[in-house]
This record gives C-alpha cells, sequence and structure tokens, in this order.
C-alpha cells in the first residue's frame, strides 16, 4: 500500500513539474530565456518580455558610457521605484564577468504590482533588468515562468 501511494505521489509530481518550451532572445552584448509563446517589443532600446495576457513583463535596458559611481548605484535603484525603503534592502555581491550585482524587491502599493530588480554594474556599463507582475498573478505558475527567464539573463561580455 505504501509502495502504490509513493508511486501515485511521484507519478502525481512529474505531471505537474512539466517543462514549458523555451526560445531565446540574443542581443549583441546579453540573452535571456524566455517562454515560447511570449511577446518580445523594443521600445527605444529597451527590451519588454510579457504573456500574452499581458499581466507582468520583464524589462531590461542596458547602458554605455554611463557615469555612475558604485556609491550611487543604491541610490539610483531606490529612485527608479520612488522608494522611501533604506539602501540596506538592496543586496549587493560581486557577481559574473566582474560586474557587481545589485538585487531588490520592491511591492507598489497602489498598483498592486511586485517587482523584482537586478543592476549588473561594471565601470561604466550597466545593466538593468526587472520583473514587474500583479499581485493576484505572482503565484504559482507565472511566478515560476518569470523567474525562470528572469535568472537565465546572461551578459556575453
Amino acid at each position: 500500500m505504501k509502495k502504490l501511494i509513493t508511486v501515485l505521489f511521484l507519478g502525481g509530481s512529474l505531471a505537474f513539474a512539466q517543462t514549458v518550451p523555451t526560445k531565446t532572445y540574443d542581443s549583441p552584448n546579453y540573452s535571456i530565456s524566455l517562454p515560447e509563446g511570449w511577446k518580445v517589443t523594443n521600445d527605444s532600446e529597451i527590451i519588454n518580455i510579457f504573456p500574452d495576457n499581458e499581466i507582468g513583463a520583464i524589462t531590461i535596458s542596458e547602458y554605455h558610457d554611463l557615469d555612475l559611481p558604485e556609491t550611487e548605484t543604491k541610490k539610483f535603484i531606490l529612485a527608479l521605484f520612488k522608494s522611501d525603503d533604506d539602501e540596506k534592502k538592496i543586496k549587493s555581491r560581486n557577481g559574473k564577468k566582474g560586474y557587481t550585482e545589485y538585487s531588490y524587491e520592491y511591492f507598489d502599493e497602489k498598483n498592486k504590482l511586485f517587482w523584482i530588480t537586478r543592476v549588473f554594474q561594471k565601470d561604466k556599463n550597466l545593466y538593468l533588468i526587472s520583473i514587474n507582475c500583479e499581485q493576484q498573478y505572482w503565484n504559482g505558475n507565472y511566478m515560476k515562468l518569470f523567474n525562470e527567464s528572469f535568472n537565465s539573463f546572461k551578459i556575453k561580455k
């Protein structure tokens, strides 16, 4: 009986752990995987990736020759959201390829949006990638799909 329950549990778990087919968006400086069927727009070199129902998006922008001292980067990130949060809420670490990586999570009470942001900075190069998703959809499959794409972001240089 225990074996039958274990087999049913494992079989059920595998049925729900389906993999969604993906495709890759390639730019000269970075790449990111996204679910098949999601749209990609390029609005003045700001890339937006989103599902058909537009309940959220991943936004990527890159800046070169940006004279932003690393000591000001956390202030810059908070200013993007007009956030009163303390700079300590932004985590930073040395990342791959010599970039400093900053991570920040923010909930917009007014618009009921979750925001997750990463900034990669090295010298005068900065990559800003954010997820925004309506609160009511930030669970289950959408959260998983957004996070998988977000975590697949790779800087080429």
